[in-house]
């Protein structure tokens, strides 16, 4: 049987949309709501501490903070291409270049690549949800993807 589990993260960013042609080609942030949804089969060893479990909670979490909360979280997002670059790179504040346009759809891309990474074995990255506001979220599922 195959079971999915999903953890909320909370994270504040800011991000620079290179050569957009709306309002957010300003400087803006948002607060970030990511779901991360595994899939596996609960572990069948009663010797083992995690008996019953997909994943642990808490190392999922883990592996979140470390890939994309900590380095994410109160960060300034710009594409290496960006004319500002060399500017906010001069500023004392916490920067995070990107090789790609900082949407909430490649966002997620990069997202599904880290976390994917450091999961254990049979467990499969699912889903991801990114809340970019209240009403505007993009998603990304395994069964629409190669990874």
């Amino acid at each position: 049987m195959k079971i999915r589990l999903t953890k909320e993260f909370n994270f504040e960013m800011s991000h620079v949309l290179h050569n957009y042609d709306g309002l957010c080609k300003n400087i803006h942030g948002h607060s970030y709501r990511l779901f991360v949804t595994v899939m596996g089969e609960p572990i069948n060893d009663k010797n083992n501490p995690k008996n019953g479990m997909v994943m642990d909670f808490g190392n999922l979490k883990t592996i979140v903070f470390s890939e994309i909360v900590d380095r994410m979280d109160h960060a300034l997002v710009v594409p290496k291409d960006s004319e500002m670059r060399s500017f906010l790179n001069q500023c004392n504040t916490k920067l995070v270049i990107t090789d790609y346009q900082p949407t909430c759809e490649n966002l997620l891309i990069d997202f599904a690549k880290r976390i994917s990474t450091q999961l254990p074995n049979g467990v499969k990255l699912a889903r991801l949800c990114l809340y970019e506001t209240a009403s505007s979220y993009a998603e990304w599922l395994y069964e629409d993807n190669d990874l």
